[in-house]
């Protein structure tokens, strides 16, 4: 069997929950009650805020479903387990990447596939697509050009990203903006990256985010990004950092 056979026989299995969660004025009810460990302070699944099929034709309602409910909550149950394993948890998910390269590896990769998903999700609005505005819009001139120029430099980052992993737009610590991408589930806040920083947008560039729809043709998924893409949160986290 091909990956690609593959990946359509394991989304078949929740089409069910697809068609209930894509049905006009339907909450994600279902999606919603997946959460992490159940302690006080344990790491929750968030909520999407959209439904599944809101961000069509751009990014389809099976890969939403399967990618938010299989692959975004098996990150939130293992990265619990990881925190617990360790007994680190008492800590915040900051500290913990601040210091990841002290960590089990369990913690990298599940607690970046736990964040970084959190942040994917909120990078992207059914109102989303323009450009950004005001001081974020001025922040990305100065460091890239143009904001078309931000783009290109960003759709490259993610399309050359070899195997899997993410683009960001990060806020650096000396106030400036850079592109980066990271392997695997790895980001800007984990101490073992080349650039760090506060994120401020990703795009998950891993197949099971875009290979039900695009197969192979990552740039075509990428170029559909911008179409989603909420800049209002951007800024939010621009002006925040």
């Amino acid at each position: 069997m091909d990956k690609r056979t593959f990946l359509k026989n394991s989304a078949l299995l929740t089409i069910g929950g697809v068609l209930a969660s894509s049905l006009p004025g339907t909450s994600q009810a279902a999606g919603m009650m997946l959460k992490g460990n159940s302690g006080k302070d344990g790491f929750t699944l968030p909520d999407l805020g959209y439904g599944f099929d809101a961000l069509e034709p751009h990014i389809d309602a099976m890969t939403m479903e399967v990618h938010y409910s299989k692959h975004h909550a098996g990150y939130t149950r293992k990265f619990n387990a990881a925190v617990m394993d360790a007994g680190l948890t008492d800590s915040k998910i900051k500290d913990l990447f601040s210091k990841v390269s002290q960590h089990p590896s369990g913690i990298r990769n599940n607690g970046g596939g736990y964040f970084n998903h959190k942040l994917f999700w909120k990078s992207m609005s059914p109102k989303g697509g323009g450009e950004p505005k005001a001081e974020l819009l001025k922040a990305i001139e100065k460091s890239f050009g143009s904001f078309e120029k931000f783009r290109e430099t960003f759709s490259k980052a993610a399309a050359t990203r070899f195997g899997s992993g993410w683009a960001w737009l990060v806020k650096t610590r000396d106030g400036g903006l850079k592109v980066s991408s990271t392997a695997n589930q790895d980001n800007p806040l984990m101490d073992i990256t080349e650039i760090q920083g506060k994120p401020l947008l990703a795009i998950d560039v891993w197949e099971h985010a875009y290979y039900l729809k695009y197969q192979n043709r990552r740039t075509d998924y990428i170029s559909a990004f911008w179409n989603v893409v909420d800049w209002d949160a951007v800024a939010s986290r621009y002006n925040k950092a």
